[in-house]
């Protein structure tokens, strides 16, 4: 029926929504709206009417922006069971929002009006992993924040980090020679890494358990070329991932062998018969 459709009704909310009053409706005759948002999250929610009235509401959630940090805007320090949050503002706007929590779904907020820049939190998990936004404004009366916030910073922390619950998924061991093999592996998933990941340590044992630390690799590698190894060997090799809280449980490969004269390539020889 979109031939008789009048217009839409948009209602922007920000999350979360600390105001007991309903944000502010902008009417529209397109399909089509460009907003100018925050970084801090939003629920979109679309209506069309007509003559007979409105239609239900259609909700979109405006993705996050980004996993990365804005660098060297917000300092997090912990003070037993409270975090200190610090900025150092580029001007000095008329007060401070501040967003902090695990997900969209547990976010809170907080208006900071001091010009200090600092907040203090409290009732933190451990292990977890938080975000922190703050946003500078010049209305800090409870009403929507969508058309004068401006995100001055974003962080990420934990309140206690812990080592990983696992090692890394999917470990495969590829191109092995007399006295090297290829191993790939899947990174541990952010929310078994329990702190931020630091790296992997891999080490490798044959047969005569002769274990031996290869290598310690930065978080962002999956993948190392084992050398030094011996032909005719059975091995197995096992990686961790570590935080600054320590090392996780490792993860073993397969046990796999080295050749004793080196890649066994396939030949195919293909024979013609002539007739006479």
């Amino acid at each position: 029926q979109s031939e008789n459709i009048l217009g839409y009704y948009i209602n922007v909310e920000r999350v979360p929504n600390s105001c007991r009053d309903s944000p502010d409706r902008i009417f529209l005759k397109d399909s089509k709206i460009i907003l100018g948002l925050s970084m801090a999250y939003y629920r979109v929610h679309i209506s069309a009417y007509n003559k007979a009235g409105e239609s239900p509401q259609a909700t979109y959630i405006v993705p996050d922006f980004s996993a990365t940090d804005l660098p060297g805007q917000i300092h997090v320090k912990h003070q037993g069971t409270n975090t200190v949050v610090t900025w150092t503002p580029e001007y000095n706007p008329k007060c401070f929002v501040v967003d902090w929590g695990t997900s969209k779904e547990d976010i809170r907020m907080k208006i900071v009006t001091t010009a200090t820049g600092n907040f203090t939190l409290d009732h933190f998990q451990p292990y977890k992993l938080y975000k922190i936004m703050v946003h500078a404004s010049n209305v800090c009366q409870c009403e929507s924040f969508a058309r004068h916030e401006k995100t001055f910073g974003v962080t990420h922390f934990y309140s206690v980090e812990g080592v990983p619950r696992t090692g890394p998924s999917n470990v495969t061991i590829l191109n092995i020679t007399k006295h090297s093999a290829l191993v790939k592996w899947t990174e541990i998933a952010a929310k078994d890494c329990l702190g931020f990941l630091q790296g992997y340590r891999i080490s490798y044992t044959d047969l005569s358990r002769a274990k031996s630390l290869a290598v310690t690799l930065n978080s962002s590698t999956t993948s190392y070329h084992l050398t030094g190894l011996k032909e005719k060997t059975i091995y197995r090799v096992q990686i961790s991932g570590f935080t600054n809280a320590g090392e996780g449980p490792a993860t073993l490969s397969q046990p796999f062998s080295t050749p004793k004269y080196g890649i066994v390539e396939a030949l195919c020889i293909c024979v013609t018969q002539h007739q006479s």
